[in-house]
């Protein structure tokens, strides 16, 4: 059986608009089904720069028809300043508004338009914006097109994601540590909208630690293409039709849901592990400003080559040069403590990150945990020298706020039943209310129990009377900071959350004239 070959067999319709993909640059890449409604349409458009032909135009003129009428939709501004009130997003605005009364007086006297669109129409791309204003008022289809990003990785010629390798797609326009924030947390990226911003770009793969798999790809698949190691890239040579591609590390899954540690094949490790175990620190990064990390953290952070944790504390740790972050749920502290354990026995030093202070309801128990259980089946664990470092914690942070509720005897308690039943929390709430004792309560109320807290008023108040001092930190040492002084009659534990951080003072805490709320060191 003979296959012919397929000749465009697609004819655009009176009156319709489409938004045609004809990929990044090589005019053999564009599709079948395109190049069909390019030769067919009564309409071409194609949006360019004042001073530059268009790009997708170039590539599509062998498929015109000889009697098309063009549109040509030119940008009042690329990458210039604007003098517009509404400044450049409003100056934008109206020239889409603009280009869609233009496309829509054709699409109304019954003539097919086809809006040409480099790589992929809805990628990136500014159809999106006149097919967002012509929907609603005349049929509109899109023609997928090959992506810039599929030809730079088939230029770059490595895989750019294997297995359960995270993809993600991020604009070079993003600040310097945002960008390095998010290029450390995922395992693949490919970095768009280069030129003016590629020097930011090659600080934040810098910061981020990766350098040794970033690839940088000019005009992908056409004749003007260049590929080379991001290093070697002169900034002041650099188009915006570019992108970098940073290629995976091929982490497989594993039975505890990800490989944390990738093999030495799979990411070349410019400072290769110290003989012997390494040590994991187990660090707290205090619960809000930075100004709250003590300088032994900080002089920690700035050394090891690995911080593991739960991904709101690592994302507090700048990224740098030769250091991976790695991140995880909120919920599996001890498999967390295992995977630094592990590294520690490859011979590097880990950071095991906290907010507060980590022996406080935080991870210097969970790794120890591990440790002791790891050991029971491979003595080399016991081995790993584990520190516990202190940060600032909550409790203390929210009591500063208010004043010195905590300044008397006083306990810490955890609302979570996570770990244990809630007839443990309720007999030992009521313990403390008998003993007369000032009470710092973490975790008090989550959407997943949001009755707790309530609950944990009754008994108190059972034990206690109506007019022990309630302190409510929310959010403390961040900019939605509020600290709230009630009694435990008045106190309503609907407005409460996850942020806040309650402390139920001792029958002889008091409010001063000034408003501060203090415990006596003398407490009867």
């Amino acid at each position: 059986m003979t296959v012919g070959r397929r000749t465009p067999s697609r004819s655009a319709e009176p009156g319709h608009l489409y938004g045609v993909g004809v990929g990044p640059g090589d005019p053999s890449l564009v599709t079948v089904a395109a190049a069909g409604l390019i030769g067919s349409a009564d309409v071409v458009a194609y949006h360019r720069a004042a001073h530059k032909d268009s790009v997708a135009l170039s590539i599509a003129r062998d498929y015109l028809s000889d009697n098309v009428t063009h549109e040509a939709l030119v940008y009042p501004v690329t990458t210039g300043s604007t003098d517009h009130p509404g400044g450049y997003h409003a100056l934008l605005a109206e020239f889409y508004d603009d280009c869609a009364g233009r496309l829509a007086a054709h699409l109304s006297a019954g003539r097919s338009v086809v809006v040409l669109a480099e790589g992929d129409p809805l990628f990136f791309g500014s159809f999106m914006y006149v097919h967002d204003l012509l929907k609603p008022r005349f049929p509109v289809e899109v023609v997928p097109g090959v992506t810039s990003m599929a030809a730079a990785t088939a230029a770059v010629g490595t895989g750019l994601c294997r297995h359960e390798d995270t993809l993600t797609v991020l604009p070079g326009t993003l600040p310097v540590r945002e960008l390095a924030d998010r290029l450390s947390a995922t395992d693949a990226a490919v970095v768009m909208k280069l030129g003016r911003t590629f020097p930011n770009v090659l600080e934040a793969v810098r910061q981020a630690g990766l350098l040794d798999r970033a690839w940088y790809v000019e005009r992908a698949s056409s004749e003007h293409q260049r590929v080379r190691p991001i290093l070697h890239v002169d900034p002041a040579t650099v188009p915006y039709m570019s992108l970098v591609v940073v290629t995976g590390r091929d982490l497989r899954a594993d039975a505890a849901g990800r490989a944390m540690t990738p093999t030495v094949s799979e990411t070349p490790d410019p400072q290769p592990a110290t003989a012997g175990a390494g040590t994991v620190h187990v660090l707290g990064l205090g619960p809000g400003p930075d100004d709250w990390v003590t300088p032994e953290a900080e002089r920690i952070l700035a050394q090891v080559r690995h911080v593991v944790g739960y991904r709101p504390y690592v994302e507090r740790v700048a990224p740098r040069e030769g250091l991976t972050r790695h991140f995880s749920g909120n919920t599996v502290e001890v498999d967390r403590g295992v995977a630094a354990l592990d590294l520690a026995r490859a011979g590097h030093d880990v950071a095991v990150v906290s907010g507060g202070d980590p022996g406080v309801f935080a991870m210097a128990s969970a790794v120890l945990e591990a440790q002791e259980t790891a050991a029971s089946d491979d003595p080399s664990y016991a081995q790993v020298d584990v520190r516990v470092h202190p940060g600032v914690t909550a409790a203390h942070a929210a009591a500063a706020r208010a004043g010195a509720p905590l300044g008397g005897d006083h306990a810490l308690i955890s609302l979570s039943d996570r770990l244990k039943p809630w007839e443990v929390i309720e007999r030992r709430l009521r313990a403390l209310a008998h003993a007369d004792l000032t009470i710092a309560i973490y975790n008090p109320r989550s959407a997943s129990r949001p009755d707790q807290l309530g609950r944990a008023r009754e008994v108190l108040l059972e034990a206690t009377d109506e007019d022990r001092i309630v302190v409510v930190g929310r959010h403390i040492g961040r900019e939605q900071e509020s600290v709230t002084v009630t009694t435990l009659g008045d106190f309503d534990p609907e407005t409460v959350d996850m942020g806040c951080l309650v402390i139920v003072g001792s029958s002889s805490t008091v409010v001063s004239s000034s408003g501060a709320v203090w415990t006596p060191r003398s407490q009867s």
